[in-house]
């Protein structure tokens, strides 16, 4: 009997899955694998909001595996050793995976192929899995990525996008293979207590509601804070439990002005993995130098304490910061909001952010968290890389009524209209009716602090 092994990693799903397709039509049997990677936790990454999500989409994935007669099958330790366990207990002679871009991953593909090409196994890797346009696949001329989105994008639409392929109807597993129990969200401590359902049903489920009712307003609602008017897919991504690929087949067939809007931001997705695929480096060091010398963390610990808490006297970066907490996952406006004040009008170094993106963020992924700040801290691809968000100003812009900050900033609800937004202009007896801190630092300090150190004046 012909038995190929299925790796599944951020692709979590059964509809729309090119390595299962091919491992059913080029075997008799498939192992449908997930490797529960002792690297990954060792570098600190599978946090609570994220591993009680993935306890979600791993006991989905087994359940549609079983409604078409197969079962996942989970195995606990380094990746490359587990797999080729099962390749030796097999017999199999392909493993079939999504590519991937990390640093991380190709380091993981490289070792799978040296382990497995010595016990006759090939390793086969399918492009277009958990993005919508292969990392290479889009170069401009002599270079090996596109430094800027908008050239970057003009190409990617020009790309003519794989099929969208159906779930199997059925999958067979070799006797025999054994698995570990499956995770379960409930065994995972310090979750997120508003953290979204995980798994390629509930994710299946919200790409169809947003479609029905969400994606038409997009272009026009995206930035409305208190309207949370997103698709609140990326966790969908992240996991591979909605593809990519499906979803900007689908969005384009809604079409309008919201489509567009939408499968832009599916391309920015698959610009900063461009990006990474081609610069390693950059989940950790600066894309673009602008010589900055951060404010040492151990000075700048109250600010960054502020911060996380959401306690900094600006209530909308307060608010996305709470939500951050809350949800594990925050608005896009927020994000933006809340990394520039960091970065810019705190002045400290981008990756202290980043980090502790990435301790909550279900969503949590180092190509678009590392670049998105790295953007946002101007030592990426902006092209405006000296810009500063005035939190005040956004508040009253994304926020205008103030709607959202009063729902995560409860001790501010008092306050009516954008008023909330400026708290610190109460009369000294008015303000002490509210439990709540003044501005770490004054605007116009945290701004002629960065230009300063910038050079810009």
């Amino acid at each position: 009997m012909r038995v190929c092994v299925v790796l599944f990693t951020a692709d979590l799903r059964v509809h729309d899955h090119p390595p299962l397709r091919a491992a059913l039509n080029s075997s008799d049997a498939v192992v449908p694998l997930f490797v529960r990677d002792t690297g990954i936790d060792a570098a600190g990454f599978l946090v609570p909001n994220r591993e009680a999500f993935l306890a979600d989409c791993l006991r989905d994935l087994d359940a549609g595996l079983r409604r078409r007669g197969g079962r996942l099958v989970v195995r606990y330790g380094d990746v490359v050793e587990e797999v080729a366990k099962v390749v030796t207990e097999t017999d199999a002679c392909a493993v079939h995976l999504a590519g991937d871009v990390s640093a991380y991953a190709q380091r993981r593909e490289d070792r799978l192929r040296t382990a497995l090409h010595g016990i006759g196994c090939e390793v086969i890797a399918h492009d277009a899995v958990v993005t919508c346009v292969a990392p290479g696949a889009v170069t401009p001329a002599g270079k090996d990525h596109f430094a800027v989105f908008t050239p970057y994008h003009r190409q990617w639409e020009r790309q003519h996008p794989r099929a969208v392929g159906r779930a199997p109807r059925a999958v067979t597993v070799p006797d025999g293979v054994g698995s570990e129990p499956l995770p379960d969200r409930a065994d995972v401590p310090g979750v997120s207590p508003g953290l979204a359902e995980g798994g390629e049903r509930a994710g299946r489920a919200r790409l169809a509601a947003w479609l029905r009712s969400g994606i038409a307003a997009y272009e026009d609602r995206h930035d409305d804070l208190a309207g949370d008017a997103t698709s609140r897919l990326s966790p969908d991504l992240h996991f591979g439990t909605v593809s990519p690929v499906e979803a900007a087949h689908r969005a384009r067939a809604a079409g309008g002005r919201g489509a567009e809007a939408f499968v832009r931001q599916l391309a920015w997705r698959d610009f900063h993995r461009q990006v990474l695929a081609a610069r390693p480096a950059a989940a950790h060091d600066d894309y673009r130098t602008r010589h900055d010398r951060w404010r040492p963390e151990r000075s700048a610990r109250r600010d960054v304490e502020a911060w996380r808490a959401g306690r900094t006297g600006y209530p909308v970066v307060d608010a996305a910061m709470r939500q951050l907490r809350h949800e594990g996952w925050m608005h896009n406006r927020g994000r933006l909001l809340t990394a520039s004040f960091l970065a810019k009008t705190l002045y400290v170094d981008w990756r202290v952010g980043a980090r502790h993106f990435l301790d909550l963020l279900v969503d949590g992924d180092v190509a678009n968290n590392q670049m998105n700040w790295q953007w946002t801290a101007g030592t990426g691809t902006d092209s405006r890389p000296n810009r500063v968000l005035n939190p005040v100003t956004q508040g009253r812009r994304y926020d205008p009524q103030g709607a959202y900050v009063r729902r995560w900033v409860p001790e501010l609800a008092g306050l009516s209209g954008p008023a909330v937004h400026e708290p610190w202009k109460l009369t000294a007896r008015e303000r002490g009716a509210y439990d709540y801190p003044d501005p770490v630092v004054e605007l116009a300090d945290g701004l002629d602090r960065f230009r300063r150190a910038r050079g810009l004046r």
